[in-house]
């Protein structure tokens, strides 16, 4: 991001985790609970990209295994006599996908659990930066008033 910008910047989806990562931007007077703020949203986005890249790589290679022996059961190759890739149909692939998503539940009930720690934690550091400015406000308001 530019220099004189105030804000954090979006990226594009990361190609491993799908996700569009954040560069946190940082005041130059960053109080110290403003930064822990900050390390805890950077630390659960490099969580988030950790495990869904790891996730989407197991799925895109057991889905390829998957749709590998389906076909060498059929007698038939990744490719047909075109050059044209070989698929399954829908009813196949739903085979897959059920038995994914049923041998990862215990990472995906996991992830969820740390998700929902890492986002009740951020968002307790929000509402007390968001409480420590509004006082700051009022103080300067009430120095403002008196003078």
């Amino acid at each position: 991001p530019p220099a004189h910008s105030h804000s954090d910047w979006i990226g594009p989806p990361d190609q491993h985790s799908n996700l569009r990562p954040i560069i946190f931007y940082v005041p130059p007077e960053e109080s110290a609970l403003e930064r822990r703020l900050r390390e805890a949203r950077q630390e659960a986005q490099a969580s988030n990209q950790r495990f869904w890249a790891q996730h989407n790589r197991a799925f895109r290679q057991e889905k390829e295994e998957f749709i590998y022996s389906r076909l060498k059961a059929k007698g038939l190759e990744m490719r047909d006599k075109s050059g044209q890739r070989a698929t399954l149909n829908a009813e196949e692939m739903a085979d897959f996908y059920k038995d994914f998503l049923s041998k990862n539940f215990k990472k995906h009930l996991q992830y969820n659990r740390d998700w929902y720690k890492r986002n009740f934690r951020i968002t307790f550091l929000m509402g007390q930066v968001a409480l420590v400015r509004a006082l700051k406000w009022l103080r300067q308001r009430k120095k403002n008033v008196e003078q």
